[in-house]
């Protein structure tokens, strides 16, 4: 089914393809991550270690994004989607099965880095097929269904962990894989016309050259995306410290922390609503801002009440964010060069994903952990105004000749 101009492309059109194998991928993935430290510290890895493992899948991520740009340029999405899995299918028999710690932290990092492949292949997909002022929605409805998955995966392996052991959830990671890859082969992807001439060849774009092309934008909006994947990223490690610095269990934590999630995932479609009908700024700053000021205040926070309406704040900061980082690359990405641009854009935002947890361990170890998060706070108002600055300065424009539907309806 065309996908091209002329045709009226709804974000059910492309769901079957676009948003169900990712978010069955996604389960797979939230039914390992409460079980990874398990694993590895029953290998003989210290606390410390076993946190390292866990790293690993993030480390994992930003090693192959780069990577992944370049076999989705040169296979295509779905060919290198199907590879991945099956390459993930390995490295989870690979934890099953590893009797060294060293063995299955190298299964754990491969695990990284076909979930890199899987989710640069659907943005640089998505990129293609959906008109500018589907965009944001639409990218925002990749990510939120991403997570959807990886909140309902650990149900999932609990329960199989309870049933058959601690290999149940390596389990259902495999199914979960292997029914994306299934659904990736059954389901056609939308066809996508050209950016240049009809049956003109497409050249393929290096990651130098796409480096020395666009290294202002990397410069300035890749520098904004790191500050809000850093922030992001500090919300899920503040919240549980604040929550164990004030000795609330580990259950309270858990209930604030899943609900601060909960209204995470239900403002991931009006968020991308915001951008594609007001623009991007109208969620960046605003997401930044509520971000920053949450973390700022945290620290004052002296109880479990408190602390939960914090979380809930946080909460509605990053459901805010949704798609914003995924659509601020698929609108700078160049045609022609877009895999390859998304993969080095991606190492922006996965960077920051890492490094705002060291940030805050660094500012701790020489000060306190409120210092810390107050610290990220400043960051975060900071990241905001450096979006607020750049984004009217290197996002396109909108297009309003195209016509676009969300859902059968007009946009």
């Amino acid at each position: 089914m065309p996908g091209g101009a002329g045709h009226e492309v709804t974000l059910r059109q492309i769901a079957p393809a676009a948003f169900v194998p990712p978010a069955v991928f996604a389960v797979g993935q939230g039914a390992i991550a409460p079980v990874i430290v398990i694993s590895a510290t029953g290998l003989g890895a210290s606390p410390a270690m076993a946190a390292l493992v866990v790293a690993g899948a993030g480390l994992g991520q930003i090693a192959a994004d780069i990577p992944a740009g370049s076999l989705v340029q040169r296979f295509g999405e779905r060919p290198t989607m199907i590879g991945a899995a099956l390459l993930t299918v390995g490295a989870l028999v690979g934890c099953i099965f590893a009797n060294h710690l060293a063995l299955f932290a190298a299964a754990i990092f491969v695990t990284g880095m076909c979930t890199a492949v899987w989710l640069l292949a659907r943005q640089a997909y998505v990129t293609e097929v959906v008109p500018y002022r589907l965009r944001a929605r639409a990218m925002s409805t990749l990510g939120g269904v991403f997570r959807i998955g990886l909140f309902v995966g650990p149900f999932v392996g609990s329960a199989m962990v309870a049933w058959v052991g601690l290999w149940g959830a390596y389990a259902v990671h495999i199914v979960a894989a292997l029914i994306a890859a299934g659904i990736l082969l059954f389901v056609g992807d939308l066809e996508i016309e050209s950016d240049g001439p009809s049956g003109a060849a497409k050249p393929r774009a290096s990651f130098g050259s796409v480096l020395r092309e666009q290294r202002s934008v990397f410069a300035t909006l890749g520098v904004g995306v790191m500050l809000v994947s850093a922030i992001r990223a500090v919300r899920q490690v503040a919240l549980p410290l604040w929550g164990q610095e004030l000795g609330l269990s580990a259950a309270a934590i858990s209930l604030i922390f899943g609900i601060s999630g909960a209204v995470d995932m239900l403002l991931f479609y009006p968020a991308g609503k915001v951008m594609d009908r007001f623009g991007r700024m109208w969620v960046a700053i605003p997401s930044m801002a509520v971000l920053g000021v949450s973390l700022i205040l945290l620290p004052l926070v002296g109880d479990a009440s408190w602390l939960m309406a914090i979380g809930v704040v946080m909460g509605i900061g990053n459901g805010m964010s949704s798609g914003l980082v995924m659509t601020l690359g698929a609108d700078l990405a160049p045609p022609g060069q877009r895999p390859v641009f998304l993969g080095i854009w991606r190492v922006f935002s996965d960077g920051g994903n890492g490094a705002g947890p060291f940030v805050i361990a660094g500012v701790t170890a020489v000060a306190t952990l409120g210092a810390g998060i107050f610290a990220m706070g400043v960051v975060g108002i900071l990241g905001g105004a450096w979006l607020g600055y750049w984004i009217p300065r290197r996002v396109p424009p909108p297009q309003p000749q195209e016509k676009v539907v969300a859902d059968g309806r007009p946009a």
